[in-house]
């Protein structure tokens, strides 16, 4: 099955590496291409695209409030947005994540991690690795002073679930997970999809969130 990606970047030498990028692997096909939020917006909603990779920072509407409409129409429930961002604009990230971001990717990050990215946001994951994601939401919650608020849900979660949820919050993935806790794959999406249905979370990026606003990642 061929995964579609979209491109969102106002700059030509970005969207053309991507480009490139994405036509050299057999599983994947580029579905367009935009240059600002406005653009991505009506792209997603002529092409449904399985993914698209969207700069934060766009002229006409920015990638963050194209992300926000995008998650708030139900007709666009099948795409997985992921950011695009620099060190530069860590102060965003957070508000990508709680937004509905399947993840975000630094601009110059390893092409083996972009593809990575583009795979795993397909198959309904995220890339929230923890060398990356750490470390930029470490710099926002330093920076930017981020509320700590305990979900009202959490109380709801077994010992176990919270103990999944502060590993999600540090960034590992469903098999990173069952290595850490010893357990099947299997076992460790089963206590993700748990957490998820309890905490009303959308999407695993958004049970990052909860897990940093909870404190349960410090």
């Amino acid at each position: 099955m061929t995964i579609r990606v979209a491109i969102a970047d106002d700059q030509p030498l970005v969207r053309m590496g991507l480009r490139v990028l994405i036509e050299s692997e057999d599983d994947l096909a580029v579905a367009g291409e935009a240059v600002n939020g406005q653009q991505a917006l009506e792209l997603v909603i002529a092409e449904r695209p399985d993914v698209i990779l969207m700069d934060v920072r766009m002229p006409v509407l920015d990638g963050i409030e194209a992300l926000r409409r995008i998650a708030a129409d139900p007709r666009l429930s099948g795409v997985r947005v992921v950011m695009l961002t620099t060190f530069e604009l860590d102060e965003y990230v957070f508000d990508a994540l709680r937004a509905g971001a399947a993840g975000f990717l630094i601009k110059d990050s390893d092409p083996v991690e972009m593809l990575r990215a583009i795979r795993l946001a397909a198959a309904g994951e995220s890339l929230l690795s923890p060398s990356v994601t750490r470390r930029v939401l470490d710099s926002f919650t330093a920076t930017a002073g981020v509320v700590r608020r305990t979900h009202p849900e959490l109380k709801e979660l077994t010992d176990r679930e919270r103990e999944v949820l502060a590993l999600i919050g540090e960034g590992l993935s469903n098999d990173e997970i069952a290595d850490r806790l010893v357990v099947s794959p299997a076992t460790a999406r089963t206590h993700v999809s748990r957490a998820m249905v309890k905490l009303r979370a959308r999407d695993r990026a958004q049970l990052v969130v909860i897990a940093y606003q909870s404190g349960l990642v410090q």
